[in-house]
């Protein structure tokens, strides 16, 4: 059974559709696996024994469905994501008892394809953080090695799928949070173009930012889950009408890079980039120029303005989108309220965490009238030129290069106390949510100081996913990969 965790998606897939696996085997697989690495990792806020359980027995009675790509695959949803029956909190105490009636877009998708849900990720609350310390209920460790963060805000869905506990996850990336924790705990994470996927569903925290995203082991597995959630969505006003594509068969379009140009941002590889993390990622831009791929350099001036622009942006969102949570629908109520505004007021210093509050109150003050124009709508306009500078950019390469993040993953604890330099954690993500274009992690070395796994970031334009996985393929394929994680 123990053999069973370390396949892939697509590796179980095949063996469930020709019958070599039950459904039931692989299912139970995972919630042993569940139950052996939970105490440590803490990657889970849910886990639906009796439900995947009881519908897996009904899939091996019906036998296999070749009309659902994911049929009987044990998959891990983000907490951020409603889930009809399953309890959903965004990681906050604020949503502490609240069990939806729907399923978002995404979740349904994948329902339909066949996944059996086997658990809710831990997440930063409200998406809002870079290491999964900043959730409500518990804090989530990195199976590579438990004394350090596994990324965030996805920490949970990255952390589940390194543990071996299930063979695909969905995350959200809003600055970041699929692409950070997929680096950190050495699995393939990819962050759509904004609006491909609908995000229907996803309790938001910046809605002009936040875009839902697969995490698995391989290039291919993620690109069959991609596969799935893809699609217009009229339920979702952001929801791109564009016509869906087929990503696990434009991997077999391309057998090496040639051809390919990759940009590679001055910005992106210089001050504060640690030596392991540039080494690593030198040396996967190498191998790509041996398999064919030419390298040129681009620039993306406004980068040192991205960490401002982003969080004025994401905070002043977050203000609105959280005003909702008040002590009054659902969720959170305080005991005993004087008054009206009492009731508000105390239910939500009670429920939301520091850093919520925080971020809340940021926003706020920048979307004030005293402020509004010299905070966001500067803000606003520095997004249109980081926008002007990749589509420059694209004119004279495919994709765009560099490391994911600064460093491997660090030390639980470390940067707490001193947000701004857990904000720049960051540096190297938040432009592409700002711009709206795909980008994702491809783990490509373990770091020689720490041993911890190493992520390249690969960039496209708008809707260009396609070659942006195709390139991930290949490199996949020719890398010597990571050794495997002890389950």
């Amino acid at each position: 059974m123990s053999a069973l965790i370390e396949k892939s998606l697509t590796e179980i897939h095949a063996m469930l559709m020709a019958k070599e696996v039950t459904v039931t085997e692989a299912v139970k697989a995972c919630l042993d696996q569940i139950a052996k690495s939970e105490p440590e990792t803490k990657a889970l806020l849910a886990v639906c024994n009796e439900e995947a359980l009881k519908q897996a027995e009904e899939m091996d009675a019906a036998g296999p469905d070749a009309s659902k790509p994911l049929w009987g695959v044990p998959v891990v949803i983000k907490d951020a994501l409603a889930t009809k029956g399953v309890p959903t909190t965004a990681g906050s105490k604020i949503l502490e008892g609240f069990t939806p009636f729907y399923d978002s877009t995404a979740v349904a998708k994948l329902k339909e394809a066949g996944a059996i849900i086997v658990g809710k990720a831990n997440m930063d609350e409200f998406a809002m953080g870079s290491t999964t310390e900043n959730s409500a209920y518990q804090t989530t460790t990195n199976p590579w090695d438990p004394s350090r963060v596994p990324g965030g805000s996805s920490g949970g869905s990255g952390a589940t799928i390194a543990a071996g506990q299930c063979y695909a996850a969905l995350g959200t990336d809003t600055g970041g949070s699929i692409r950070l924790p997929a680096s950190f705990c050495g699995c393939v994470g990819v962050k759509p173009t904004y609006g491909r996927v609908s995000r229907y569903g996803l309790i938001a925290y910046g809605s002009s930012l936040d875009q839902i995203g697969p995490m698995t082991r391989t290039v291919e597995d993620a690109a069959r889950v991609l596969n799935v959630i893809d699609g217009h969505d009229q339920r979702d006003s952001t929801s791109a009408d564009k016509p869906m594509e087929d990503f696990v068969a434009a991997l077999e379009e391309r057998k090496d890079l040639s051809g390919l140009t990759i940009g590679l941002p001055e910005e992106y590889w210089g001050e504060g980039l640690s030596a392991e993390v540039s080494e690593a990622c030198r040396s996967a831009i190498a191998k790509a120029e041996e398999l064919g791929a030419k390298t040129v350099p681009v620039k993306l001036s406004m980068t040192e303005y991205a960490i401002a622009t982003y969080y004025i942006i994401a905070m002043a969102e977050a203000s609105s989108n959280l005003s909702r949570f008040d002590g009054v629908r659902y969720g959170h109520r305080t005991k005993n309220p004087q008054e009206l505004a009492d009731l508000y007021t105390k239910s939500r210093t009670e429920a939301f965490g520091d850093e919520v509050q925080r971020r809340i109150i940021i926003g706020t003050y920048v979307l004030s009238a005293g402020y509004y124009d010299a905070y966001y709508r500067k803000a606003a306009q520095i997004r249109r030129l980081l926008r002007q500078d990749f589509n420059k950019a694209f004119e004279s390469c495919d994709l765009i290069a560099g490391p994911v993040c600064p460093t491997t993953a660090f030390p639980i604890g470390d940067l707490t106390s001193d947000p701004l330099q857990m904000y720049l954690q960051d540096i190297f993500t938040i432009s592409l949510n700002l711009v709206g274009m795909p980008g994702m992690s491809l783990p490509v070395a373990m770091g020689k100081e720490t041993n911890m796994p190493v992520g390249l970031q690969l960039m496209a334009p708008a809707f260009d996913e396609k070659t942006m996985l195709q390139a991930a393929n290949v490199l996949e394929k020719n890398l010597p990969g990571l050794p495997k994680v002890k389950l």
